[in-house]
């Protein structure tokens, strides 16, 4: 079996005396992809940032692609597509003019015909003449795929790339995304998207600079331990008010007509969801937990780290 693609060990990064990124380690095989979960202020860009090159880390070691993240950073960057939360190219240049600025940056060449290819290849040869500035958010974001794939790198990092792009965008993005993976590119994505966690291979999850769950979907679901149980009925509100604060119950979410209810106490919680269910005239149902589900728990259980 290859190498990983990524490999890195004990990460630590800190600013102003906080750590941003506590002891992370993480692995990422080649032509997986690889979610990154957690919340605002985690430390996902910070350490996507230390592996392709663009931080130092205070402690920890690693290989990227078999280079050094600490003597071989510029190496690392030749060979990585970093896509960036907020769109950063010229907005009063056209699609093309923006991929040629690239195409100069890595010194590709021929550079009109690499360019050329990239629009053929992600759709955008009909619009390369329209402005970046005019383009929607998911023309925005294919604009930015194909200079981020334009110098065929051997992995991809995008953070958050789906911010703010409609339903549709975000689904042809991913079904791209799939594809160059199944032809052996690597992908490590961070997202705050559930449904675009479960289309990655492996998730890691990150609280508050520590790597505190990481595998599959149903590895990380079945290792969080939780129950849950699914209330319907016309007096769910009354419900969820008199379940807060019962034994068991570590989470009430409305979902339109129904109410989840969490813990990891499955007895005590199956007993305080009957003693509810019943007196609120509510029906009982057990239900499989979800990945959320399990986020709001491990974010619930990390928050005092930040103490």
């Amino acid at each position: 079996m290859s190498a990983p693609a990524i490999s890195v060990q004990g990460l630590t990064k800190a600013f102003g005396g906080r750590k941003v990124v506590n002891d992370v380690s993480l692995n990422v095989q080649r032509g997986e992809i690889a979610g990154f979960l957690g919340p605002n202020g985690s430390g996902k860009t910070t350490t996507i940032r230390l592996m392709c090159g663009l931080l130092h880390p205070d402690a920890g070691e690693g290989k990227v692609l078999g280079f050094d993240i600490r003597k071989q950073g510029r190496l690392i960057k030749r060979e990585v597509g970093y896509m960036t939360q907020k769109f950063s190219f010229y907005e009063d240049l056209s699609i093309e003019e923006n991929l040629r600025f690239v195409a100069g940056l890595y010194g590709l060449r021929p550079a009109r015909k690499i360019v050329g290819d990239t629009l053929e290849d992600l759709g955008l040869s009909s619009r390369r003449h329209q402005l970046a500035g005019s383009l929607s958010g998911g023309w925005k974001q294919r604009l930015a795929l194909a200079a981020c794939i334009m110098h065929k790198p051997q992995l991809l990092m995008l953070d958050e790339p789906t911010a703010g792009v409609d339903p549709k965008a975000r689904r042809e993005f991913w079904d791209e995304i799939h594809t160059r993976a199944a032809d052996g590119l690597t992908v490590l994505v961070s997202t705050h998207y559930m449904d675009e966690a479960e289309r990655c291979h492996r998730i890691n999850y990150i609280a508050y600079g520590k790597l505190i769950a990481a595998g599959t979907v149903d590895e990380v679901v079945s290792g969080a331990g939780l129950t849950t149980f699914v209330l319907e009925g016309p007096s769910t509100t009354e419900a969820a008010r008199q379940l807060r604060d019962l034994p068991g119950v570590q989470q009430v979410a409305p979902f339109g007509n129904t109410l989840h209810v969490v813990g990891r106490d499955g007895a005590a919680l199956r007993q305080s969801v009957e003693q509810v269910a019943q007196a609120t005239g509510t029906r009982m149902a057990g239900a499989e937990t979800s990945l959320e589900d399990v986020f709001i728990q491990l974010m619930s259980a990390s928050a005092d780290h930040m103490q």
